[in-house]
């Protein structure tokens, strides 16, 4: 692959026009504006990931016309996508016509490191352009809208009728635990810690993460039977870390039959307070004091990503009636249960750790 020298890109100013300043009022409006436009650039950003143009730039810079031509469709409207996708900040063109990779283009090849390919195209399915209209009905009665626009519930309507849905959104959670697991392996403290479970963990990247980091850590994951049954293969029997794991089926809202010295409980407590009270209730249960409980949660206050965490919160609510929580709501609920909070700390710029012990009974 052959890298050019840096080419000189145009940048748009966002507060002047050629006859001056622009007013806050009239900034307000450009804002606005964009705002209320807001499915052009998610749809932009899902037709160039269908496409693959990112996959098709490489590090030489290329004109709408190369590209076309690698991607087999018409150089016109290519031009028109690749423009609006550079007024946000993917791709730029240079003063001679040609286009080149930003940071966030990069983010949308499929080999890229902590690509948001297949999240892009996730948050973009044809039943989100579905629900969001929406949004007023969820607001007014607090209820998800997924199962009158569809005639089941989001899991059941996905795993039954979602097809290639159904694909993108394995695809797009793998990607995106793989992720998170790599931050919360080098985040999580492992000291005097012997044994570890996984809640609701999935395929068990964060546990193989940790199991990887520490060769004396011994770890259980607990999940649905059909979750664990496609764990992780470094976790099933023959993997390289089987042998020190325990794959076991269950639902944390009606029991968690497991001792350990760390509990981690990722993004599950989200649905309702029911069952976030049961799963906390739950480990209480199946503790002993001093076990430290680790939960991590997208938060909708005190984030650098609050406009994608709001934005979840909401689409969560469509989706299935659930909600993120902010500080104050978790840190309320893990009171109720019981437990003690020790620290809330961010693990990247749209996790946070609450950091908790089982107290003396």
């Amino acid at each position: 692959m052959t890298t050019a020298p840096p080419a000189k890109t145009r940048t748009e100013t966002a507060t002047t026009t050629p006859t001056g300043p622009i007013s806050p009022s009239v900034q307000a409006a450009m804002r606005l504006r964009e705002i209320v436009f807001g499915a052009a650039p998610a749809a932009a950003v899902r037709a160039a990931a269908t496409l693959g143009v990112a996959d098709a730039l490489d590090d030489t810079p290329a004109t709408a016309e190369d590209l076309a031509g690698r991607l087999g469709v018409e150089p016109k409207p290519l031009r028109r996508l690749l423009l609006t996708l550079e007024s946000h900040g993917l791709f730029a063109e240079t003063d001679d016509g040609m286009f080149v990779h930003t940071e966030m283009s990069r983010l949308l090849r499929e080999d890229a490191p902590g690509s948001l390919h297949h999240i892009s195209l996730w948050c973009t399915e044809p039943w989100t352009w579905q629900v969001w209209p929406r949004l007023a009905e969820a607001v007014r009665t607090g209820s998800g809208v997924f199962p009158d626009v569809f005639g089941k519930s989001f899991f059941d309507y996905l795993h039954s009728e979602g097809g290639e849905s159904a694909r993108v959104f394995d695809r797009a959670m793998t990607s995106s635990s793989r992720q998170a697991a790599n931050d919360l392996a080098e985040f999580v403290d492992l000291t005097g810690v012997g044994s570890v479970v996984d809640i609701g963990g999935g395929q068990g990247f964060v546990l193989a993460g940790l199991l990887e980091r520490d060769p004396a850590l011994h770890g259980t994951l607990l999940d649905l039977p059909a979750v664990v049954a496609n764990a992780d293969s470094r976790l099933r029997d023959g993997g390289s870390l089987a042998d020190r794991v325990r794959l076991l089926p269950g639902d944390c809202r009606e029991a968690i039959p497991v001792r350990a010295d760390l509990y981690i409980i990722k993004n599950i407590l989200e649905w309702d307070d029911a069952s976030t009270r049961a799963t906390l209730r739950n480990v209480m249960a199946a503790a002993e004091p001093g076990a430290r409980v680790l939960v991590i949660e997208n938060l909708v206050d005190d984030s650098p990503s609050m406009r994608f965490t709001t934005a979840m919160d909401l689409l969560l609510l469509l989706n299935v009636g659930g909600a993120k929580h902010s500080k104050k709501s978790m840190t309320a609920l893990m009171a109720e249960a019981g437990l003690e909070l020790r620290d809330i700390r961010p693990v990247n710029s749209y996790l946070h750790a609450f950091q908790a012990v089982v107290p003396a009974r």
